[in-house]
């Protein structure tokens, strides 16, 4: 059974939406910008709240939970910290 959805009534077009709000799970532009940053980008995230995480290296964004990862190689060395990505209001991209 399908159900009508912007004026589509196919079982195809409830499998296309579905798709569409699985890929785009993580809001926000934080999320945006993550998607699209290259890992190992040096960064500092500003986190709700006020909590900064300084010269943290961007591991990766798993789009299905939210999760960002980073490295903190100065204060931790081999530790992971693990941050949702839509709790992050700023991030600076660290320069050269």
């Amino acid at each position: 059974m399908s159900i009508q959805r912007d004026g589509c009534r196919c079982d195809r077009c409830d499998k296309q939406h579905h798709h569409e709000k699985e890929k785009h799970r993580c809001n926000g532009c934080a999320c945006d910008q993550l998607r699209r940053l290259q890992t190992q980008t040096e960064v500092d995230v500003f986190l709700r709240g006020g909590c900064v995480l300084e010269d943290v290296v961007f591991i990766t964004l798993d789009q299905k939970n939210c999760c960002a990862f980073f490295n903190d190689p100065t204060t931790e060395p081999g530790s992971t910290i693990i941050v949702d990505c839509e709790e992050i209001q700023a991030i600076r991209i660290e320069a050269d």
